[in-house]
């Protein structure tokens, strides 16, 4: 599978921040086409199209459309927290292409019926959020934003809201509530954003990536667009590559792309490879077995994984694999909203039990109670972030075992010969 340039075609140096080079390269057809049709045939578009969340839950974004509740004022955010370990894939585009997200967000919004759009972003990005200012004033000027949309008749506008550094927030409604100036905290489902989000008003959320597909899909035709990569979640897709590998970076692939050909395009592994994480720090930690799955969403379920963000993290075989448990159950427990018990002392267990593993004070049984602790938090936890530890967790211990193990085992000899 090789590389394609779909999306990546409007972040060269340029394109994708000058209006007129957009327009130029493509830009704006895709809107043009979208006003020209009535709002549910765009959604029967984009649900035509197949293209699912590239944020991490993967849920068919037309399908979340036509889920709105269209008898009240609507909403439209953007969610460009981006707080996933591993993945810069959004800020890409925001530096990049911000006119392509605001031409998703454009289309968008008259599928659902919206006048007003946010962004939320990770006030970490402070460049990102100036320039993202300049295009939205640019936009607005130039007539593809605001009053009267390319002569259309619709109006539609967008406001940028940096987020508070908070992990957490990846939930949607605990992005919600932090975009209305309240605490950042998940709440419980149903009811779901687009029946009741911002100001209890219909609300949808998609990321910065599901909304740059969008005008690719009525600027090339849905049927191009399923034409990409896996049939079941088609399309191209961005990877982001980190870790022991020659050239880090985000990477445009048909969706599907083997975990090796990702590597390969990369330079390969700087080193010999040990393991890999795949979608993030809530995502699956695998062996070499991993270089033969595909990226994409069905793909990894099959194997009992997750593609999440699309976040692929390489390790040769410096990586000791305790300190890598320490590093995700610490980064759980600092990240931990709190509101519920089961995730905020589950989270601070795990990181305990990891903490003593890796500096050698660890023992045989914490194995088995991490994977206790962590199974009655997928079940009993408030929101995804505590069910999400089990994952990562689970395939750790599974494919490392031995190695934490011997670790364990290494610790208690020296225990016994200093005593």
């Amino acid at each position: 599978m090789r590389h394609v340039q779909y999306l990546t075609r409007y972040t060269s140096e340029g394109v994708g921040t000058d209006v007129e080079e957009y327009m130029n390269a493509g830009g704006y057809v895709g809107l043009q086409r979208a006003l020209a049709l009535r709002p549910p045939e765009v959604v029967e578009t984009v649900t035509d199209a197949r293209l699912r969340g590239r944020g991490g839950a993967g849920f068919e974004t037309g399908k979340k459309w036509s889920t709105v509740r269209t008898d009240s004022e609507v909403y439209l955010v953007c969610n460009a927290d981006e707080g996933e370990p591993g993945t810069f894939k959004d800020r890409f585009l925001m530096e990049r292409a911000p006119y392509l997200i605001l031409e998703g967000m454009t289309i968008a919004a008259f599928a659902v019926g919206a006048h007003k759009g946010y962004i939320y972003i990770r006030s970490e990005y402070p460049r990102v959020i100036s320039e993202l200012q300049t295009a939205i004033d640019t936009a607005r000027s130039t007539g593809v934003l605001g009053q009267d949309i390319l002569e259309s008749g619709f109006d539609f506008d967008v406001g940028l809201m940096p987020g508070g550094g908070s992990y957490v927030v990846g939930d949607e409604t605990a992005l919600l509530n932090s975009l209305m100036g309240n605490r950042g905290y998940p709440t419980l489902k149903p009811p779901y954003p687009t029946d009741r989000g911002l100001w209890d008003k219909p609300t949808v959320i998609n990321n910065v990536e599901t909304l740059a597909c969008v005008p690719l899909i009525f600027s090339e035709g849905p049927e191009w667009f399923r034409s990409i990569g896996a049939p079941q979640s088609p399309g191209p897709k961005l990877y982001c590559l980190s870790g022991h590998v020659n050239a880090p970076g985000v990477y445009e692939f048909p969706m599907g792309v083997e975990v090796k050909e990702l590597i390969e395009a990369s330079g390969g592994v700087d080193g010999r490879f040990k393991a890999v994480q795949i979608g993030g720090t809530a995502g699956p930690v695998y062996d070499e077995a991993a270089l033969d799955y595909k990226l994409d969403f069905a793909s990894m379920k099959s194997v009992g994984g997750s593609l999440g963000s699309g976040a692929v993290v390489v390790m040769n075989t410096s990586v000791n694999m305790g300190h890598v448990l320490e590093v995700i159950m610490r980064f759980f427990s600092e990240e931990s909203c709190g509101q519920c018990f089961a995730c905020r002392y589950g989270t601070r267990q795990l990181e305990h039990m990891a903490n003593e593993i890796a500096s050698g004070t660890g023992r045989e049984e914490f194995l088995g109670l991490m994977r206790e602790t962590a199974e009655v938090m997928y079940h009993s936890s408030l929101c995804p972030f505590g069910q999400s530890i089990d994952l990562a967790l689970t395939t750790l211990l599974d494919n490392f075992s031995d190695e934490l193990r011997a670790h364990i085992g290494q610790q208690d000899y020296i225990r016994e010969v200093m005593a």
